[in-house]
C-alpha cells in the first residue's frame, strides 16, 4: 500500500523590508483615510440636495394637480 509523502514544513523567512516602501504605504493609507472622509462629506451634502430636490419636485407636481382638477369657467 502507498503512503502520501510527506510535506517538509519550514519556517517562513521574514521578507526583506524597505523602510521606503513602508513610508510610502503609511502616507498613502493616510491620504486614503483623508479621501474617504471627504467623500463621506460630500455624500451627506449630496443626499441633503438631492431630497430637497425631491420635496420641491412632488410640490410642484401636487400643485399642478391641483391646477388641472380645478374645473375650468
Amino acid at each position: 500500500m502507498s503512503q502520501v509523502r510527506r510535506r517538509i514544513l519550514r519556517p517562513q523567512r521574514a521578507p526583506a523590508v524597505d523602510p521606503r516602501l513602508t513610508v510610502r504605504l503609511e502616507k498613502l493609507s493616510q491620504k486614503l483615510d483623508r479621501e474617504r472622509a471627504a467623500h463621506s462629506r460630500w455624500m451627506a451634502k449630496l443626499k441633503r440636495a438631492f431630497h430637497a430636490m425631491e420635496r420641491g419636485q412632488r410640490r410642484i407636481t401636487r400643485l399642478e394637480k391641483q391646477l388641472s382638477a380645478r374645473p375650468a369657467d
